[in-house]
């Protein structure tokens, strides 16, 4: 076995580790910290085209990952989706979901710099943060373009990436596959892996505890104060006399 296989076989394990026992420590010591720092009082109208821009884009991105590294070929071969259409409508999809992202992250980042309070805010946790998001950001978008053939040679990483991919949450490692990818490959999933590793520790961590169940939540039912029922106020109590 190749020191780039066992690399491959250990590394995922250690960063699971990271992510794991570092978000349970930040959110038994710094549970006031686990925020986003909103900095929407300091500048409102950029953030309001740049933010939307990088979470819908990065919410594409994330279900692609998960739609290429999880369901295997065999699953989309069988309803009739053949390699060549599942590889248009990916590359199509990842790069406009990419490119979106990536300019809106280049947006916050231009209005943290430009904006003097929300400069002021930022710290060099923030400043790492960025740099490793973008570089991965950027990594993604290159490996979709060298891998898919429209610069260089085709590479279909559901045959080694995927795999490797799976491999790792069913406790059979086989890091061989991942040392037979393309180094461009290599490259975004080692900054991929950086990128979780250091989540824990940065404003990243909010999507941990992204409200979703505000979505399902039932009517708030508001009530007049002023209407009369049995000599009483509806939502209030009697009035009590004073001393």
């Amino acid at each position: 076995m190749s020191a780039g296989e066992i690399f491959w076989d250990v590394v995922p394990y250690v960063t699971l580790a990271i992510v794991i026992v570092g978000t349970w420590w930040r959110y038994r010591y710094d549970k006031f910290g686990w925020t986003t720092r909103s900095s929407q009082l300091y500048e409102s109208r950029l953030l309001r085209i740049a933010s939307p821009m990088f979470h819908f884009g990065i919410l594409v991105v994330i279900v692609g990952h998960i739609i290429g590294l999880v369901i295997p070929q065999s699953w989309t071969d069988a309803v009739g989706l053949s390699q060549h259409a599942y590889h248009v409508q990916a590359v199509t999809l990842g790069s406009i979901a990419g490119v979106a992202t990536l300019v809106g992250i280049i947006l916050l980042i231009y209005r943290r710099r430009t904006s003097g309070p929300v400069f002021l805010a930022t710290t060099a946790n923030d400043k790492l943060m960025y740099i490793v998001l973008v570089a991965a950001i950027v990594a993604g978008l290159a490996a979709t373009l060298l891998g898919s053939g429209v610069v260089g040679e085709e590479h279909n990483y559901r045959e080694t990436v995927s795999l490797w991919f799976r491999s790792i949450w069913v406790l059979q490692p086989r890091g061989d596959l991942m040392a037979e990818a393309p180094l461009y490959f290599h490259i975004h999933v080692l900054i991929g892996l950086a990128l979780f590793a250091l989540w824990p520790f940065t404003r990243l961590v909010h999507a941990f505890s992204a409200p979703i169940a505000y979505l399902f939540r039932p009517y708030v039912v508001y009530r007049s104060r002023d209407v009369a029922r049995k000599g009483q106020l509806v939502g209030s109590q009697p009035r009590r006399r004073g001393w």
